[in-house]
């Protein structure tokens, strides 16, 4: 980050007469009709008591006008602070007025119509950065998310308002004026990276609109590099992952910026070590979260290859520390639909890792060690083996991957059928459930009642349905010996699995294509036949 400007009331620096007479243009150029708001205000001889539109109007002329007495008196003295520090303080005082406004987001859309938002908005282009901060402070208070609940539309005013008068470059250019080791300025920080994350809430396009337009993304970047955990580096991973979540523009922009390798040095601090407080766990889980956002781009993944993530993410695993299941998560990520991956994944030995904690051998931990997050780890295990089948096809990786189910008595496919049956038994429940349900069954569509049933186990079921579908075909003798065997003790048959393969055959969505789904479909219809 650049280096920090002092802030300044009384000492403020000089400012060239070109770019204050600049300044003044913009603070002027907003049609506001100064004189009907002046006679307004002569009309009227009370406090400001109620929040309504002649209340508002009050305090937009009261605005205006310490602004404009500003900028004349900059204009006037720009080498003597002390004549313009007293239209400064003021100046303060009405902005801080203005946060009443939160208490009547109904009114938003006049603030706009009155075109005040963008004289509030030049104001952190102000060459004293305690006024610029008091802005930070009022949008902050403006766009809060308890302020715009149940106020969509005047919320969406105010917002594309912010957007189309430049906020978003506004706000991250003043970023790099603010220090973090004077505690006004770090709240500043917090309240602007608060302010955009408040705006991605009302209009989730502000999301990639700030990647294209600013330069956040460095910034964050430049903050989750800090090696020391503080609030800041904390906030900065979750805006980035907020960012990150439902953008593939964003996942691949920040991979350019070597954003894939950034991120794993950060999670690299906690390989052997756990966090030391609530705050820095949660901040850990953010950059596992970014790291498994960027691993959407198979662009992503090859750096992630790259940069020895794979090696990285089974240290963790072995390491048994607060990050293991986060590390699963994300070499899960990495191998999905990535074949390379895969083959890394065997070459470093990470199946011995992977099996173990398959079989149950999963650290108990503060985090873990619930059962919703027991079961959380499994998924994903099972995820992440199903990946490896369909990631490595043929070869000695592949006979590596197949002995780990023959090994141990084949106590890996029991361990396989132990999981299906628990599964499948909370599928039926659902099922059951959702049959039992009297007000809503009528609304609910199929597709509705078949997303209630995956969240309730069965995309679990289908990938475990889909291992053994790979371990059947491999036509291994004792692997198929002891499927069959497990399926007559559970007094189950093969038609169980098929039927399970079927109906995940059967809405295997086109999001990567219709070759895609075609190959894919084509693949669980040779497991289906093959049974």
């Amino acid at each position: 980050m650049e280096q920090a400007k002092h802030r300044n009331n009384n000492n403020a620096p000089k400012r060239k007469r070109e770019e204050n007479e600049s300044y003044a243009e913009n603070g002027n150029n907003n049609n506001v009709d100064l004189s009907l708001l002046e006679a307004l205000e002569k009309s009227s001889h009370s406090s400001v008591e109620v929040l309504d539109l002649r209340t508002l109007k009050k305090l937009v002329l009261s605005f205006e006008r310490r602004l404009r007495d500003n900028i004349e008196a900059r204009l006037k003295y720009p080498e003597q602070p002390e004549k313009f520090a007293d239209s400064e303080i003021e100046l303060h005082e009405e902005i801080e007025k203005l946060k009443i406004l939160a208490g009547g987001p109904e009114l938003y859309p006049e603030l706009v119509n009155l075109n005040t938002i963008p004289s509030i908005l030049g104001l952190l282009s102000h060459e004293n950065s305690d006024i610029a901060m008091d802005v930070v402070g009022l949008l902050q208070d403006l766009t809060d998310e308890d302020v715009l609940e149940d106020n969509d539309e005047p919320a969406r005013v105010l917002v594309d308002s912010l957007v189309e008068n430049n906020a978003l470059d506004l706000l991250v250019q003043n970023l790099s004026r603010l220090s973090e080791n004077e505690q006004d300025e770090m709240t500043a920080v917090y309240n602007t990276l608060a302010t955009i994350e408040n705006m991605i809430e009302v209009k989730p396009s502000v999301a990639e609109l700030v990647c294209e337009r600013t330069k956040l993304l460095r910034w964050l970047l430049g903050k989750i590099k800090v090696r020391e955990f503080d609030s800041i580096k904390q906030y900065a991973s979750e805006i980035l992952a907020i960012l990150l979540q439902n953008s593939s523009a964003n996942q691949k922009r920040l991979g350019q910026m070597n954003g894939v390798d950034v991120v794993l040095q950060a999670v690299a601090l906690y390989k052997s070590r756990d966090p030391k407080s609530e705050d820095e766990e949660e901040m850990v889980e953010n950059l596992f979260d970014c790291l498994c956002c960027l691993l959407m781009p198979v662009e992503n993944k090859e750096r992630f290859m790259k940069a020895e993530g794979v090696e990285l993410m089974i240290i963790i695993m072995k390491q048994k520390k607060l990050a293991y299941g986060s590390a699963i998560r994300a070499i899960d990520f990495a191998m999905t639909k990535y074949p390379l991956a895969c083959e890394r994944f065997v070459d470093v030995l990470g199946l011995k890792t992977v099996f173990a904690a398959f079989m149950g051998k999963i650290p108990v931990s503060k985090k873990n060690k619930k059962e919703s997050q027991q079961e959380e780890l499994e998924e994903r295990l099972i995820s992440l083996i199903a990946s490896l089948f369909g990631g490595i096809l043929r070869g000695s990786r592949r006979e590596r991957l197949l002995s780990k189910f023959v090994e141990n008595e084949c106590e890996k496919i029991d361990r396989l059928m132990e999981l299906y049956v628990r599964y499948s038994d909370r599928v039926k429940a659902a099922s059951e459930r959702l049959n039992n349900l009297e007000f809503d069954e009528l609304e609910m569509d199929e597709e509705e009642r078949y997303n209630r049933k995956l969240e309730s186990g069965l995309y679990t079921l289908q990938l475990i349905a889909v291992i053994l579908g790979y371990l059947w075909s491999s036509e291994h003798p004792r692997i198929t010996a002891r499927i069959e065997l497990l399926l007559r003790q559970l007094k189950l048959t093969t038609q169980n699995v098929k039927d399970i393969l079927q109906e995940y055959h059967d809405n295997i969505g086109d999001l990567d294509g219709p070759e895609e789904k075609e190959r894919a479909q084509a693949k669980i219809q040779k497991f289906i036949a093959a049974f």
